[in-house]
């Protein structure tokens, strides 16, 4: 018996030098890998490939590093391999004429805890579900008709925050505050229904509260997580990342909840219901027995996320004769 504990750590010493030199063996001989034909790149690390070559403005680092290498590259972020286009003809071979063929989506954790699992049509595979995600947009949430029955919510809100500035006794404005409430109260309107930036009785969340969790989205759906290129590590979670995108799922969650329930009690006794908002359309989607691919409630909840950040863009788009002549009043 003492014998055979005496040589227990010699075992297991042998066994972690067996698995390491195994895959080293892997790395550094791929003998039985099909052999590709890559473009240029810079020669990588072990564990981290080229990592170390990306800087705190990933766009500039790139751009950079394609100043050396041509317009087409390719670098180890990790242990995942990546190309890089730097030029418009690229990006048409990318996005256009090899489109169906790059259409698939990594499997990041920013998409697994924030969106339901890869549930909206930013993080979702492409397949039967993101082409029919695709076409709800495109024939349902971001339609001409759709969009111009929002337009009175744009325009109340660009007069409410006209007529702010005008009355504020400070004679110096910080328009970036106000610009970002703005956004902020027509988005929350043509996705959610009501403005959650202004406190009332009984609300589920606060406007600071609400604010901040936008903010997370944004910056947890952007962060490089070093996790999701070497995976053996990813359980460390050495930037603490995909703890805040949990946390953040989770309230998310419970926000979301709340949004549905109130939609749903609002529509429940109502025949021929008319849309309002995107939650209502969302949900009537979900209850069509026609879809293809059946939209469940989580994935409602996901898409109700990516509404946000698209319908900014729409705004800032349409209320660009607005702002041109707010400059001019200034």
């Amino acid at each position: 018996m003492v014998v055979e504990l005496l040589a227990l750590p010699n075992l297991i010493t042998l066994f972690t030098t067996f698995i390491i030199l195994l895959l080293f063996t892997r790395r550094c001989l791929p003998l039985h890998r099909r052999r590709y034909n890559l473009p240029p790149g810079p020669k990588s690390w072990p564990i981290i490939g080229n990592l170390n070559l990306i800087g705190s403005l990933p766009h500039q680092s790139l751009h950079e590093l394609s100043q050396k290498y041509g317009p087409i590259m390719h670098l180890w972020f990790g242990s995942k391999p990546v190309i890089v286009g730097s030029n418009p003809e690229i990006a048409k071979a990318f996005l256009k004429i090899n489109d169906a063929a790059l259409a698939g989506r990594p499997k990041f954790s920013a998409g697994k805890y924030t969106t339901y699992n890869y549930s909206n049509i930013t993080w979702s595979q492409y397949g039967p579900y993101w082409q029919q995600a695709r076409k709800m947009c495109l024939l349902e949430l971001f339609s001409v008709k759709r969009l111009e029955s929002y337009e009175y919510m744009r325009k109340q809100e660009l007069h409410a925050f006209l007529h702010e500035l005008f009355n504020s006794k400070n004679e110096t404005i910080l328009l970036k505050d106000h610009l970002s409430t703005l956004s902020l109260n027509v988005i929350s309107r043509m996705v959610l229904g009501k403005k959650y930036l202004e406190k009332s009785e009984n609300a589920i969340i606060s406007p600071e509260e609400f604010k901040k969790m936008l903010d997370e989205l944004f910056l947890l759906n952007g962060v490089l997580n070093i996790g999701d290129f070497i995976p053996w590590i990813h359980f460390l979670d050495l930037q603490g990342y995909v703890k805040r995108m949990k946390a953040l799922g989770k309230k998310f969650d419970r926000f979301m909840e709340h949004v549905l329930e109130e939609h749903i009690e609002r529509t429940k006794d109502v025949r021929d219901y008319v849309a309002k908002d995107m939650v209502d359309v969302l949900l009537k989607l979900a209850d069509n027995p026609n879809l293809e691919v059946k939209l469940e409630r989580h994935g409602v909840k996901a898409f109700t996320q990516v509404r946000k950040k698209y319908q900014l863009c729409v705004f800032f788009r349409e209320s660009t004769v607005f702002f041109k002549y707010l400059i001019c009043l200034i």
